[in-house]
């Protein structure tokens, strides 16, 4: 006896049993608009003329050119009208994006306007044409070389095993609110971001300058200036490529170094624990160590965040000089648009830029007293816990989404 296969996906919400039916996207759309090909001869009016550039996130409202259709021109040209309330989808050029329409519009022959029968079920079919089994059935119908494009009829056709409009509604309300926490922190990582990148910017004496912009309350005076070398001990592990080993003591490489922090994720080298000492005999990194990447690429700063790792070539090791120098002020310095400006001038190289090590350890650097030092390093050190810890709420909601994406659909 053949044991009847189940229409139904891996995850389902509480109270939902029934097998989903199968139906082609004509039972399910009212109407299927296929814009024309011919652009507006003139604007004005007040309907939006709308391109695949005007869409912004998951709703789709009008135009960020400022180009309107009059009536007159729509009748003269006999243009289609995507109205309010459908799902617009690329059908060619930049493939397969989606929005949904909030306001009537004219658009291109770059979409295709998909008017639901239902309303009630627009979040859920925006969030369908994100699925596997959607993306799988437009690639696959797909005609052309260097454009693809998909017909009407293609998507008339579209087979799709759907639930019943209850259950629909309520998969479509999980996506949006999933899609609202994912756009929250995003926006919050963005911000966060920015805010770093202004502070960097004004946290810092620019040039000519021997106080900062912005300040703490309490401190007052000029800044000091003096070469890296005399508020810094070193070590430059420039010379001979250590051998590799596939497991050991970390090796920490330039891909490594991003901005502020040791990527393990972006480069997994190792050498042996027997060979450790000798590769380091220079000197071992310690917890609080500045890094700084000489060439390929030139300039990229991280911060030692543990001591049983082994530095590669293209790296020096910076450690301030106890109570002179802070050494999570000196990373955001060196990070600072003043310090990596001052790098660029002094690069040389075609194609690679790079910098001597003698020269580095020459340029000067502005710092105010140590104990503002410190305020300055545990503040943009807090930001950047902030940052870090909003990359990765949004990236586990990505995850997630994706993982509803692949069970929640059949």
């Amino acid at each position: 006896m053949i044991k009847k296969t189940k229409k139904a996906p891996a995850i389902r919400f509480r109270g939902f049993t029934e097998d989903w039916e199968q139906h082609k996207l004509s039972d399910i759309f009212s109407d299927f608009i296929v814009p024309m090909r011919d652009k507006p001869k003139a604007f004005g009016g007040d309907i939006p003329w709308t391109r695949i550039e005007d869409i912004e996130g998951k709703y789709l409202n009008g135009t960020l050119s400022g180009q309107y259709v009059t009536e007159e021109t729509i009748k003269k040209m006999n243009l289609k009208i995507i109205p309010n309330g459908s799902l617009i989808v690329s059908s060619s050029a930049t493939f397969g994006v989606i929005a949904i329409v909030t306001n009537d519009l004219i658009t291109n022959q770059t979409f295709i306007g998909l008017v639901p029968k239902e309303k009630a079920t627009l979040d859920y079919w925006y969030t369908y044409f994100h699925s596997y089994e959607a993306r799988k059935y437009m690639m696959l119908q797909s005609a052309g070389s260097t454009i693809f494009y998909i017909s009407r009829k293609s998507f008339e056709n579209m087979p799709a095993l759907t639930p019943s409009i209850s259950e629909m509604i309520k998969i479509g309300e999980y996506f949006n609110n999933l899609d609202n926490l994912i756009t929250l922190h995003q926006r919050k990582f963005d911000q966060l971001k920015t805010l770093k990148k202004y502070f960097l910017q004004n946290m810092f004496p620019a040039k000519g300058e021997k106080v900062p912009r912005i300040r703490f309350k309490g401190f007052t005076g000029d800044w000091e200036q003096k070469k890296l070398i005399d508020v810094c001990d070193y070590v430059d592990y420039r010379g001979k490529t250590p051998s590799k080993t596939t497991s050991g003591i970390f090796l920490v490489t330039a891909k490594n170094i991003k901005d502020g922090y040791i990527d393990y994720e972006a480069s997994q080298e190792y050498i042996s624990e027997n060979d450790y000492d000798e590769v380091m005999h220079r000197g071992k990194p310690k917890i609080g160590d500045v890094l700084i990447t000489t060439e390929a690429p030139c300039g990229n700063v991280a911060q030692v965040d543990k001591e049983s790792i082994a530095l590669a070539q293209r790296i020096i090791k910076y450690r301030g000089h106890s109570h002179v120098m802070d050494n999570a002020y000196l990373k955001y310095y060196l990070l600072s648009p003043e310090f990596q400006g001052i790098l660029y001038a002094k690069s040389s190289g075609g194609t690679v830029q790079g910098i001597k090590g003698s020269i580095l350890h020459k340029q000067k650097i502005s710092f105010p007293k140590y104990e503002e030092q410190v305020k300055i390093g545990q503040y943009l050190n807090d930001l950047d816990n902030l940052i870090t810890l909003h990359q990765h709420k949004l990236t586990q909601f990505q995850m997630m989404k994706k993982f509803m994406l692949q069970n929640l659909f059949i």
